[in-house]
């Protein structure tokens, strides 16, 4: 067993990172924390049943599935226990930063002697793109790579601190940090102002993401849903979310659309995006967890950027 271990984002990039031919054994981290509740105890037995139950229930993952594809990978983690040197692979965007949290916070319990080191794809060149790792070419990855970032134990400790705040009932304490720019994570402040957006605007009751899709219908026309997936999937700033994720979205919104083929804003639904009535009365839905907090527990101010409980 090699000394160095690789802990990717996700599948293709293992098969990629393959591909270059590097030292060191790969495990692939099989998980979307970002959505549905959260535990701060890391793949403890709570943690998980707590994570297929969010996955089955709203992904349809069998219980078979999830035991080929997320615990025996994870088990492959915990197997992996002599490695001295640990390097992560990750991206900008919430979808991965929440991820990278979770993972940093399981090292520092249970790999309390290894380095752990940090590739982290981003902004890459003057222009505005943020790019994902699958997006360089082998040369760039291999540069990053090489200038790859060394955690401190302050690092480990400062991203294990979110992660606790992140999984806590109130993103209030989120809200409150400040002092990002002391620790090795160039794109964890922006993912996290990111998250405070995913909940309910006193605008209209949706939040950023929600209103991001009603705008795009109006001012796009897409013709049909899947080119209608293409427009919101180009257009979704820093959350990194996949098709799955936004076919979901689009199901807790279809009461606002009169028509997906074309894709067609109903009257109610045109109303809301104006803001000149809210959907917030009309959610039902009281087990909606982002984080370790309820997201319709939270009300997001935009005018003052502020959360407020209710």
């Amino acid at each position: 067993m090699s000394s160095l271990l690789h802990i990717t984002n996700g599948d293709s990039f293992t098969d990629r990172l393959k591909t270059l031919n590097l030292k060191g054994d790969i495990i692939t981290w099989r998980e979307m924390l970002c959505e549905g509740k959260t535990l701060t105890n890391v793949g403890s037995e709570s943690f998980w049943k707590t994570r297929f139950d969010f996955l089955h229930k709203n992904y349809k993952v069998t219980k078979s599935s999830f035991i080929e594809k997320t615990l025996k990978e994870y088990r492959s983690l915990c197997n992996h226990k002599q490695q001295d040197e640990i390097v992560l692979w990750f991206e900008y965007d919430l979808f991965c930063q929440i991820n990278m949290l979770a993972v940093i916070s399981w090292l520092k319990t249970n790999r309390k002697y290894a380095q752990i080191s940090l590739v982290c794809s981003g902004k890459e060149d003057e222009t505005d793109t943020l790019y994902a790792l699958n997006q360089l070419s082998d040369e760039q990855l291999l540069k990053l790579y090489n200038s790859k970032t060394v955690l401190s134990q302050d690092d480990i400790e400062y991203a294990d601190y979110v992660w606790q705040l992140y999984c806590s009932d109130n993103p209030i304490r989120l809200e409150n940090l400040t002092d990002f720019g002391n620790y090795q994570f160039e794109y964890l402040s922006e993912a996290i102002k990111t998250h405070l957006h995913r909940f309910p605007s006193i605008r209209n009751g949706l939040n950023e993401m929600e209103n991001t899709i009603l705008r795009l219908a109006v001012e796009e026309q897409p013709t049909n849903k899947k080119a209608f997936l293409g427009t919101i999937l180009q257009n979704q700033g820093w959350l990194g979310f996949g098709d799955s994720q936004y076919i979901r979205a689009l199901g807790r919104l279809k009461p606002l659309f009169s028509s997906f083929n074309p894709v067609r804003l109903s009257k109610h639904g045109k109303e809301i995006l104006e803001g000149r009535t809210s959907y917030y009365s009309r959610i039902q839905d009281n087990d909606v967890y982002l984080g370790g907090a309820l997201k319709y527990n939270f009300l997001y101010n935009t005018a003052t950027d502020r959360i407020l409980k209710l």
